[in-house]
């Protein structure tokens, strides 16, 4: 993973380093991946709305998903109890 060499670098925070190197490490992906960067000036500013709207969708669906796995945790440790 990248390792930053800035002034952030210089905060001592593990947690603000850690989320910089995972934006650099997704930003290098998606330039292999699509072949350019966010930087695009081939989108519609409605293009990019759809984006940013398929992303959240997608966000919801990776919530739900956790919710169900916790409750179904929950349960499970309420009738372990029992």
């Amino acid at each position: 993973m990248y390792t930053s060499n800035n002034r952030y670098s210089e905060m001592s925070d593990k947690i603000v380093e850690s989320v910089i190197d995972q934006f650099r490490t997704r930003a290098e992906e998606g330039k292999r991946t699509y072949g350019t960067t966010m930087e695009r000036d081939d989108l519609t500013f409605a293009e990019w709305i759809q984006h940013l709207q398929e992303e959240l969708m997608d966000a919801v669906v990776y919530i739900e998903k956790l919710k169900g796995e916790i409750g179904e945790k929950i349960i499970l440790e309420k009738t372990e109890v029992v």
